[in-house]
């Protein structure tokens, strides 16, 4: 049975996991899906805003974990809109920000299928301000800069984190590291050569659920701190001056690790 006129797919952010922090307009779309393809970030109280009838794929995508292979995920979604099912692909956090959405964009507009992408709050925003600390300030930040810590194969590839360092200190940038806790030990050494050691972190686990927890510290003290609190994927690591107030709070040496 035909449901659209035109192979037609969603790509809709889920935001970082709390279901209140989905926007009117992704809920209209998840609820008009006829097939949902849905991350494995994406929880069952989000899921259950799509119609009893409509058929919902897991596509897991975990950084660090086992995931369903990113051609097959973009096959099925061609697969399912040409034979004219409303399609939804349902992905954490925003598409377009370390979400794949422009690979699959592309992949679906060379196939004659016409997208819309529906923006979804990214955790690098939501953790922060869970901390009741924005990402710029007058006085501390003047920008920010979204950027991904997964390693590269090629070293051609990968990320100048000196330079990138040296830029943050002098433009006063905050540094919102995504897929970075596996490769702290590399980040921090690198920062080290061109930031203040007491440049102030925050690592922010499981963003916006009712397990996240955060620990802020130094940036001399990132990877010691990451082991000893066994913090892992899913986390963001935020690294600016506007957390300075926190730290203060701490007096700058005792490490405090906070829930919810």
């Amino acid at each position: 049975m035909t449901h659209t006129q035109h192979p037609h797919v969603t790509l809709v952010g889920a935001g970082p996991g709390d279901p209140e922090l989905l926007t009117l307009k992704a809920v209209k779309a998840i609820a008009s899906a006829t097939v949902l393809l849905v991350d494995d970030l994406v929880s069952d109280a989000i899921t259950v805003h799509a119609s009893p009838t409509a058929r919902i794929v897991h596509v897991g995508k975990r950084g660090g974990c086992k995931s369903t292979p990113q051609a097959f995920i973009e096959k099925l979604m061609a697969q399912e809109a040409l034979a004219g099912e409303a399609v939804v692909r349902l992905k954490g956090g925003d598409p377009f920000i370390f979400g794949r959405g422009g690979e699959e964009v592309e992949y679906l507009q060379a196939q004659g299928i016409t997208v819309t992408v529906i923006n979804g709050i990214t955790s690098g925003l939501a953790g922060v301000t869970s901390l009741g600390i924005p990402l710029t300030h007058r006085e501390h930040a003047h920008g920010v800069v979204f950027i991904t810590g997964h390693a590269k194969q090629s070293a051609a590839d990968s990320v100048d984190w000196v330079a990138l360092g040296q830029t943050a200190q002098q433009a006063k940038l905050t540094l919102v590291i995504y897929m970075g806790v596996s490769g702290a030990a590399h980040l921090q050494n690198a920062l080290l050569q061109s930031m203040r050691a007491d440049t102030p972190v925050a690592v922010i686990h499981q963003v916006s659920l009712p397990t996240q927890r955060h620990v802020v510290c130094e940036l001399q003290q990132l990877h010691d701190t990451i082991v000893r609190e066994e913090l892992a994927s899913p986390s963001v690591i935020v690294i600016g001056d506007v957390f300075k107030g926190m730290l203060a709070v701490q007096s700058g040496a005792e490490l405090q690790v906070f829930a919810g």
